[in-house]
């Protein structure tokens, strides 16, 4: 039989991640070989954008050595950091004279391992909790005897009685609608209030001396005579 592999590590992977393998390397390398504290000081503080991609990746890996081996992070140290080049996308940008210039948008893979200090064996993962049993249906009730059958199909129905049958053809009177009152027409004021009479307007004094007449002169006398 061949002998069971003892795993040292624990990693985390992120294929396809839009940086250029090489920008993603320079920061991969700064951690390489540090303690999860320290590493995750230098990404922090880090202002290449591969660094928050680098900086995902490592949170995985912690996360998957306390959740699946109840390990804690912080007492495990970056064994593997690496970048590997993923597929490159192609593009046309035009230039001078009709010409086209590529554009190539590379991709990358990021891979980092998490190992104990001296090497030591990673333990097994923890169990799966068993999943939960199914609730159980509830009886049904039981139906009471004194509950008539049910009629089959077909059966003709039983003759009513003459009092069930009155009692489903009265309908309930609907009480009669109260008419609206009327309102009332306003009695007629039994004396017209009386309008004051408008005062004569005076003559002006200009009217006056207009009525008068004028006084003759001694030359219309003479041409009169």
């Amino acid at each position: 039989m061949a002998a069971v592999e003892e795993r040292t590590a624990v990693r985390a992977e992120a294929r396809y991640v839009r940086t250029a393998p090489r920008k993603a390397q320079l920061v991969a390398e700064q951690i390489r070989g540090r303690p999860v504290p320290e590493a995750r000081t230098i990404l922090a503080f880090m202002t290449r954008d591969a660094a928050r991609d680098i900086e995902k990746v490592l949170t995985s890996a912690v996360a998957n050595a306390e959740a699946n081996h109840g390990l804690d992070g912080d007492e495990l140290y970056v064994s593997i950091a690496t970048v590997g080049a993923g597929p490159t996308l192609k593009r046309w940008r035009a230039r001078a004279r009709g010409r086209v210039a590529r554009i190539k948008k590379r991709t990358c893979h990021i891979t980092i391992a998490l190992a104990l200090p001296e090497e030591h064996v990673i333990p097994e993962p923890l169990p799966k909790p068993a999943p939960a049993p199914a609730p159980e249906p509830e009886p049904e009730a039981v139906e009471d005897a004194e509950a008539p059958a049910a009629r089959p199909k077909g059966a003709p129905r039983k003759a009513e009685t003459a009092e069930t049958a009155e009692a489903a053809t009265e309908k309930p009177k609907r009480a009669p609608r109260k008419k609206a009152e009327e309102p009332k027409a306003e009695e007629p004021k039994a004396e017209a209030e009386e309008k004051p009479k408008r005062t004569p307007r005076q003559k002006s004094a200009r009217s006056v001396d207009a009525a008068k007449p004028k006084p003759t002169t001694r030359k219309k006398k003479a041409e009169d005579s």
